[in-house]
């Protein structure tokens, strides 16, 4: 009965994961077939043409690498400095848990709110115009909460004997933290931030108020600049366009070039830990 029982539950698993990787499969297949016969270098290095029915995407490729860099400037320092407060210097009590609590709650809360809390922040509040810092901004906050739960998750699989080997030859707390457990924590902390910046690749509501334009003749000279960004133009050629049947092509070989940067993100993270590693 047992080896039954342990069978069933195996095959249960074994279904499961079948079936998912079978919807993924079958969701990227489409997008693939659909999109690839306009997905080329042109399509990548050119601007859109004729309202968007021609050309290319590459103000939207521009503006998505710009504001995720902007968006990492402003969380990693943030991120990676709570998490080091929190797991390292912090006392173990009521207060430092409802911050913990907190920050995961934080993690769960609709991408939307984030960019109207952006909107009435850093537009109304402060006084900046909708622009890539706005929007940088905005989904810096977004991926906050990840980067801290992701590094102080790093943090606390570092070896407890490291710290005590390391404060035992003389070292002081900040020493110790900076030479010990960062360098430690490295591979952990840099997978957790690259899977949070490649979700905010492909967050468009966050952005939706605070910068990003349906088409800019030039591309951004400045952080104050509107720009172009790939989930939102692939939003408008799915949803909003007055010629969706004509620009269905060009929306699935940007949901591909979408991809793309999300898997080569991925893909980045999983080498970076490798090397760590070893």
């Amino acid at each position: 009965m047992k080896k039954i029982t342990q069978l069933f539950g195996f095959a249960l698993l074994l279904t499961a994961t079948l079936v998912v990787l079978s919807i993924l499969g079958l969701i990227l297949f489409d997008i693939v077939l659909k999109g690839a016969p306009v997905f080329n270098w042109k399509f990548l290095t050119h601007f859109p043409q004729k309202g968007m029915t021609e050309g290319g995407i590459f103000p939207a490729i521009f503006g998505t690498t710009l504001v995720t860099l902007i968006s990492t400037v402003f969380a990693m320092p943030l991120g990676i400095g709570c998490a080091v407060y929190l797991n390292e210097y912090a006392p173990d009590n009521k207060f430092t848990r409802l911050i913990r609590a907190s920050v995961r709650n934080l993690a769960g809360v609709p991408s939307i709110v984030y960019g109207l809390f952006g909107l009435s922040i850093f537009i109304q509040g402060m006084g900046i115009p909708p622009s890539l810092l706005t929007a940088g901004c905005t989904l810096g906050l977004l991926t906050l909460p990840f980067i801290i739960a992701t590094t102080e998750e790093a943090l606390r699989n570092v070896p407890r004997l490291t710290r005590e080997g390391a404060l035992a030859l003389g070292a002081t707390r900040w020493e110790c933290v900076y030479s010990v457990v960062l360098p430690s924590a490295v591979p952990g902390i840099l997978t957790g931030l690259i899977l949070a910046l490649s979700r905010a690749a492909g967050e468009t509501a966050p952005i939706l108020f605070t910068g990003v334009a349906l088409y800019t003749r030039y591309l951004p000279a400045s952080p104050l600049d509107e720009f172009m960004a790939l989930p939102y133009h692939l939003y408008i050629l799915s949803t909003q366009h007055h010629a969706i049947e004509q620009v269905r092509p060009l929306a699935y070989a940007t949901a591909m070039t979408l991809l793309l940067v999300v898997f080569l993100l991925n893909f980045t993270a999983f080498r970076i830990r490798a090397t760590y590693k070893r």
